[in-house]
């Protein structure tokens, strides 16, 4: 029998019930929270299938203690193992200051064309926000991975490069950019659009959401956002006009009501969305967004709900994904056994829940939730939480393991 996970074309995960997944530890932190995570994985899988079901994992090297090792951010053996599983989760990557590749992660996301970022934003009772009504906040982010600026098609200034593309622009358009300038370009093209929406209506549909919204800055950058915010309207109609209605034709046709059995598509400029998070939460299910827009939402989102140590995500294509820890390294606390493993604990049950193991990622959110409401946790939530008895990291994991 195959161990090997299976993404269909129509996009259908066919999961074995003893497959392989990829698993890569990370730099600083990474060890003691990827630690954390596959005892909490491995009991929720355990409990949910009475040994019917278990994960082998496949550890594998990245990121810059492997660059010390190996000279290498990101061998080929380890992408390689990604191509052949399907599926794999990371702990947090160090890529080396001016050596090598820009970006692990953005190499990853680049290499096996994981277009879409995808944060779930979602409150757990008791622990600490700096919103006054944190319940309401209940979004999932798709974020372009693989356009915008993290292209990375810059060139420094004051060099015949940047002097070429300012002289280009010069002809071409007539006009001047200011001496000493560093020069990026910001592509956003339709097809990149339009795959990441459909994605994110996908979602929104199978997952009981009413709303999906384009989040742009079009009234400036009316060729890329803007045009962004055209191709997300024009692919719902094209491919969903049977299961979607636009804001404008709630309001015109409906009353303000949306149609039973339909989602909503509507667009915020990205400025105000932040105002919205803000003020109305309770009216957004699902954004798309350009990459910058969506990281700087992402993670202004997480810090409404406790910060990016509880913050779950995932890089996801039509062939391969990577479940993430979607905070950095803190290569400070190293080895001690204490920060908060709840970012890639909570991206693993995404990860159980893409691999269509439903019963076990919902064990595994019950079990930290639980965890969290008897108040044992990190030092991070432990200090601003009153009464609350702070624990290491892997006591945290045995407490959400106990409590499932």
């Amino acid at each position: 029998m195959t161990d090997t996970i299976q993404i269909t074309p129509a996009g259908a995960v066919i999961t074995p019930d003893r497959p392989t997944i990829p698993c890569f530890p990370g730099d600083g932190t990474g060890p003691d929270i990827w630690k954390a995570t596959a005892m909490v994985l491995d009991a929720a899988v355990a409990k949910a299938y009475q040994g019917k079901r278990a994960i082998s994992w496949l550890e594998l090297p990245a990121g810059e203690t492997c660059y010390l090792e190996t000279g290498e951010s990101l061998p080929e053996k380890s992408l390689e193992a990604i191509r052949t599983y399907k599926v794999a989760i990371k702990g947090p990557l160090q890529t080396p200051v001016g050596k090598g590749i820009r970006s692990v992660n953005v190499a990853l996301r680049l290499l096996l064309d994981l277009y879409a970022c995808v944060r779930p934003v979602r409150y757990i009772p008791g622990v600490p926000s700096p919103m006054k009504k944190p319940e309401d906040v209940d979004m999932v982010i798709f974020r372009e991975n693989t356009e915008d600026v993290y292209v990375g098609l810059e060139w420094e200034s004051d060099t015949p490069e940047a002097r070429q593309i300012m002289d280009l622009v010069k002809k071409i358009s007539g006009r001047d950019i200011r001496e000493g300038s560093g020069i990026g370009i910001k592509p956003i093209s339709k097809f990149g659009t339009q795959r990441l929406v459909r994605k994110a209506i996908q979602h929104a549909l199978q997952t009981g959401r009413d709303s999906v919204t384009l989040v742009h800055k079009g009234n400036i950058m009316k060729f890329t956002e803007g045009a962004f915010c055209r191709w997300g309207y024009e692919l719902a109609a094209e491919e969903f006009a049977d299961r979607t209605v636009t804001e404008a034709e709630v309001f015109e046709k409906h009353g303000g009501v949306t149609p039973a059995g339909k989602i909503m598509i509507k667009d915020r400029i990205a400025d105000a969305m932040f105002q919205q998070i803000l003020l109305r939460p309770a009216e957004y299910g699902v954004l798309a967004m350009p990459n910058l827009n969506g990281d700087y939402m992402s993670d202004s989102l997480a810090a409404m709900v406790g910060g990016l140590g509880m913050a779950p995500g995932a890089n996801i294509g039509d062939n391969y994904a990577v479940f993430e820890a979607t905070h950095g390294t803190a290569p400070k606390y190293a080895g001690l056994d204490k920060v908060n493993p709840g970012s890639l604990i909570l991206s693993g049950a995404m990860m159980l829940e893409f691999m269509e193991w439903r019963e076990a990622a919902e064990l595994v959110r019950t079990g930290l939730a639980k965890a969290v409401a008897a108040k044992d946790v990190t030092y991070d939530l432990a200090r601003q939480m009153e009464g609350a008895r702070e624990v290491a990291c892997s006591r945290f994991a045995e407490r959400i393991c106990a409590l499932m």
